[in-house]
């Protein structure tokens, strides 16, 4: 289970180009969908969606 505060690295987000592979973010929250909300070090605040997204966490 992810947490809030859990470190992630992004390997791949689907049709977002300007998220670069090994992105590092914090988890601020998962939705009732299942979206993994994350504040990127870019400053983005694109959520993830698992079954489509690819990340690992560090």
């Amino acid at each position: 289970m992810i947490a809030k505060g859990t470190k992630i690295k992004l390997i791949n987000m689907h049709d977002e180009p300007q998220m670069p592979y090994g992105l590092l973010g914090t988890v601020e929250f998962i939705d009732d969908a299942n979206q993994i909300h994350v504040k990127w070090e870019n400053g983005s605040s694109l959520a993830l969606v698992p079954e489509v997204d690819q990340f690992e966490i560090i």
